[in-house]
């Protein structure tokens, strides 16, 4: 019943999400294209100011007449002393000398500005009429979810634990994703700390088919057509993937970032607060093996990215993945150089060998 119920809800042909991947991997033409081709594209808003979404949005309607949505962050508290940044920086300093930079002038951000940007990045969803919008390190909160039904926009949120699958049906969303410890990317993990939501994604599907009613939509190393039989076996009603759509010619992905998918094939992706503050799971470098023993010297999220990116850029244009932050699941060995449209058939076909329709 979910499995009928998904394609109608997202309005697609394949229960398919292409995962939303922020720093300019999903372009508007990558979700296009997966609309297009019977999956549900979404753009990676959280990000983004509420112009740009808007931008964002304008720009993808002009490529597809077909269903696609928006992913938006939750706020989140932290606390972040200029002390803290100033020691954090201290600490980094080798990386920004090895490639001749200087201090960027960092004010942390504050909570209440957050929380403004994400109210009004909501309302230009809804302005905008977009069919669908998904929610990462939490949920919205309630007036936020009655404009949303009011709307009729469909809701889909982010669970790392069985217990957050339930937190987020109890709050009125539509669907929820449960992201297994497989995946790349952040951790959305958003009711205890990420290092105490780590599950994989056969225990975590397992667990959360029995306790929640909504449809369940899988992600994690999933990254071929044997997985989502897998995943569809266990009780899931579709997939979302990211690590599988990171590498097709229609993503914005560095060169870089494409090619150590597969060219690095012993090296793990492997999870690191290192880069942005949080949890997130990237392939392991130079910076992350050398700087591991300093994470806890970091600063919080999103503070911690505005001091990592200046020499992730200039790691990437001296045509290095030393100091880069590239993400990644565990299943990036099966990346393809394919486009969005001949992956979604292939992975249509190989579902369809084991005998399952996505």
């Amino acid at each position: 019943m979910h499995n009928k119920m998904l394609k109608e809800l997202l309005g697609v042909n394949h229960r398919i999400i292409q995962a939303p991947m922020a720093g300019g991997i999903t372009t508007p033409e990558l979700a296009a294209q997966v609309s297009e081709n019977g999956g549900l594209g979404m753009i990676a808003g959280g990000g983004l100011p509420p112009e740009k979404v808007k931008e964002a949005i304008r720009r993808t309607r002009k490529l597809t007449g077909k269903t696609f949505g928006v992913n938006l962050f939750v706020p989140m508290t932290f606390e972040v002393t200029e002390t803290q940044v100033q020691k954090a920086y201290e600490r980094l300093r080798p990386v920004h000398d090895e490639f001749g930079l200087k201090q960027a002038d960092i004010t942390p951000p504050r909570y209440e500005e957050a929380v403004h940007k994400f109210n009004d990045q909501i309302g230009t969803v809804i302005e905008a009429g977009v069919p669908v919008c998904s929610f990462i390190f939490g949920v919205p909160a309630d007036v936020q979810m009655e404009r949303l039904k009011e709307a009729g926009i469909i809701t889909i949120a982010t669970a790392t634990t069985a217990e957050e699958a339930v937190a987020i049906e109890s709050a009125g969303i539509d669907i929820v994703v449960v992201q297994g410890f497989e995946a790349g990317g952040h951790r959305g993990a958003f009711l205890k700390g990420s290092e105490d939501s780590q599950v994989g994604l056969m225990s975590l599907l397992s667990e959360t088919v029995s306790r929640v009613n909504i449809p369940i939509v899988a992600a994690g190393g999933i990254m071929h057509g044997r997985n989502i039989a897998a995943a569809l076996v266990l009780g899931a009603a579709g997939v979302q993937m990211g690590t599988a759509f990171l590498s097709v010619e229609e993503s914005g992905a560095h060169n870089l970032h494409k090619n150590v998918l597969t060219e690095s094939l012993n090296v793990p992706a492997v999870l690191t607060k290192l880069f942005t503050g949080r949890q997130a799971r990237a392939v392991k470098n130079k910076f992350i093996s050398e700087f591991k023993a300093f994470e806890e010297e970091m600063v919080a999220y999103p503070v911690q990215r505005s001091l990592t990116q200046a020499f992730q850029d200039a790691s990437k244009a001296a045509g290095r993945i030393d100091y880069a932050m590239l993400l990644a699941g565990q299943g990036k060995y099966f990346a393809r150089d394919l486009s969005a449209r001949q992956l979604i058939e292939a992975l249509a076909a190989e579902t369809s060998e084991m005998g399952y329709e996505i």
